[in-house]
């Protein structure tokens, strides 16, 4: 559990009954990702905000007295603060950075005219990519939108508000609350520490029960847009294949008018229109088909091709169109008892675990990170990695797209651990979180997968309903892809496992579970799997395995958290996989790509150390064995071609 020190109940209430009110509900509608086309601009809103945390005692004086109705600086001190970023570690104050509470920011800016005019017919829409985790946006000081959840968009049309005011800025505020309760994906909890012999009046803790710090703040892009007033609104697109000839059906949804005509034109790489369509829906042909192929699977992955959708209209008499772009991978999936198929082809997940996690920024997005971590990915010869434990930034699926990494798409889903958090309100929420995923990256041919939670308390007994309920309402929403969670419960006693696609294990044999004896992983890991497969017959990803490893410290023979016995363990865990690969594992994913931040505790040195990188992204002992083992993977499948060599790529 971590900790933030607090001076009264008034703020973490408040966040309740806002929660209970069920103000924040997902809008209908799409959540197109914010691109220039000629119909569409867009204006980058990151950079410095003002930023207030309110340390008042009931964590309510913004709300009292209304900070939003005049700019930030008026109504007290504020400091800078970037965006995107996480505000924990950007100042010297150990206040906010275990700060638990509302915060405040603010952002002025001037709009282009042409956006103002409402004879243009535009509309311009505020859009947060993430902020985690409770968000109230006014704009002007009249509120706009109201948002449950951290790593998920959210945006709101804001035409009305801006329009007829030429050169007068446009004053965007936010109100954030990063307070976790037992019905918030994440749950969490607040304790009071009422003992006053020990801990100052109204002293309070934020529990949690996940190992990662609950970093918050304007973590992703803000951006503001504009679309003609009758725009595209959605797009979703399905494919099926074959060599010689691939299917894609598009559905188009239109906001504005009920009159207006819908063209297609689907582009390969080269731009040459390989298919046309019209309407909104339907079906494109596409001859010998160029299919979107994984990493290392193919020697041109990740494919696309681009899907140019025309909208036009009349409005008043005059031609209004809309244009909007979406690439488009081409690829199919299929899971049999024993095996995970991409494009009919047998997959082996060779990959990851991930966390958004870095010095300084937190949780924030940062291209030169970004593009760091892409590079260690493709020179360790990983083909794949599971969003542990939220959804990425749409930045970072765009480049998994591109580049062939396949995912397994997790949602918010950790440290459901108490009865509580199995009731209808937090099942109720946990169904509107998989609709905001799904609905943002189901066009995605990098994502195979969803997976629903991550190591829940799935062994009580209201897990088996609530599971049922969220796997069914996943697969209703997307029947093209399989659904799991992933499991640190009992084989036997797993009430949610039955409901799931594929098996996705985490075991942690010599660490968690006879710390520091490497000689049991043999004999407890083959039970796991073959008690497992016997049970359910479905196939099995090992989900989690590792070691916490400090840079530099050597033993031999090897001791716990030495590189030594992170190489040690990864070496036993390997020997089994190899023989279970051939029957019905799928797939490996070490624990972690990195090392990372999480609260204080007398087993985390400045955070988890089971990377094989360090958190500055270095490499230690076992990214070598990891590096050694994918390569030689990828080469012996026989969908590899036989140029591929690991000494040849990505030096």
């Amino acid at each position: 559990s971590g900790g933030g020190v607090g001076r009264g109940m008034a703020g973490g209430c408040r966040l309740l009954l806002l929660l209970a009110l069920g103000r924040a509900s997902a809008p209908p509608g799409g959540m197109l990702y914010p691109r220039e086309t000629p119909s569409r601009e867009r204006k980058e809103l990151g950079g410095l905000w003002s930023f207030r945390a309110d340390f008042s005692p009931g964590r309510d004086a913004g709300f009292v007295q209304r900070w939003y109705r005049q700019p930030l600086r008026q109504s007290g001190p504020v400091i800078d603060m970037p965006v995107p970023a996480s505000f924990n570690d950007i100042t010297q104050d150990p206040n906010l950075e275990n700060y638990i509470g509302w915060v405040w920011y603010e952002k002025e800016v001037l709009l282009p005219l042409r956006w103002l005019r409402e004879d243009l017919n535009t509309r311009v829409v505020l859009r947060f990519g993430s902020a985690h985790y409770y968000s109230i946006v006014w704009v002007n000081g009249v509120q706009v939108v109201e948002h449950e959840g951290g790593h998920l968009p959210f945006e709101a049309d804001i035409s009305s508000i801006v329009q007829g005011s030429p050169g007068i800025p446009c004053r965007i505020t936010v109100a954030l609350n990063n307070t976790l309760t037992p019905h918030t994906l994440p749950p969490g909890s607040i304790q009071y520490m009422n003992d006053k012999t020990r801990y100052p009046k109204n002293y309070f803790v934020q529990n949690i029960r996940f190992d990662f710090f609950n970093y918050a703040g304007i973590h992703r892009p803000v951006v503001l847009y504009t679309t003609p007033s009758v725009y595209i609104d959605d797009i979703t697109v399905t494919t099926t294949s074959s060599e010689s000839v691939a299917m894609v059906q598009y559905q188009v949804s239109v906001v504005g008018s009920t009159l207006y005509s819908l063209s297609l034109s689907l582009r390969d790489q080269e731009g040459k229109v390989v298919a046309t369509g019209d309407g909104p829906a339907g079906e494109l042909k596409v001859l010998k088909p160029n299919l979107w192929w994984p990493y290392l699977m193919h020697e041109n992955p990740g494919y696309r091709y681009s899907l140019e959708v025309k909208m036009q209209t009349q409005v008043n008499g005059a031609l209004l169109e809309d244009v909007y772009t979406l690439p488009v991978g081409i690829r199919t999936v299929h899971v049999t008892s024993t095996r995970f198929l991409i494009n009919g082809r047998p997959f082996y997940f060779h990959g990851v675990n991930k966390h958004e996690d870095a010095d300084i920024r937190g949780k924030g997005l940062d291209w030169p990170l970004v593009a760091k971590d892409f590079n260690l990915l493709r020179w360790l010869g990983a083909n794949s990695f599971r969003t542990s434990h939220y959804p990425y930034a749409e930045e970072i699926m765009d480049l998994c797209d591109a580049y062939g990494i396949v995912v397994i798409d997790e949602c918010p889903g950790v440290g459901i651990k108490m009865p509580e958090s199995f009731g209808n309100k937090s099942l109720q929420h946990h169904l509107l979180v998989m609709e905001e995923l799904i609905r943002r990256d189901k066009n995605r041919p990098s994502v195979v997968m969803w997976s629903v939670a991550n190591e829940p308390a799935s062994e009580l007994p209201p897990a088996a309903y609530y599971f049922k309920t969220v796997i069914a309402h996943t697969k209703a929403l997307d029947p093209s892809r399989p659904v799991t969670f992933v499991t640190d419960a009992n084989y036997a006693l797993d009430r949610g496992a039955p409901y799931v696609d594929v098996i996705c294990v985490n075991s942690y044999f010599s660490w968690y579970h006879d710390p520091g004896h490497l000689e049991v992983i043999p004999l407890q890991l083959t039970t796991q799997f073959e008690n497992w497969h016997k049970t359910y017959e479905k196939p099995i990803i090992q989900s989690e395995y590792g070691a916490d490893s400090v840079p530099g410290l050597h033993s031999d023979p090897p001791l716990m958290f030495s590189e030594e016995y992170q190489k040690a363990m990864l070496k036993e865990y390997h020997s089994v996989f190899d023989k279970k690969r051939k029957e019905y594992v799928i797939g490996e994913l070490i624990w972690n790509f990195a090392d990372f931040m999480t609260n204080q505790g007398t087993t985390r040195v400045l955070g988890n150390k089971k990377g094989i990188f360090t958190r500055q992204r270095q490499p230690k002992s076992a990214a070598f064995v990891l590096r050694e083992r994918y390569w030689k993977i990828a080469n012996e499948s026989r969908c590899l071609p036989p140029i591929i060599k690991s000494h040849t790529l990505f030096l």
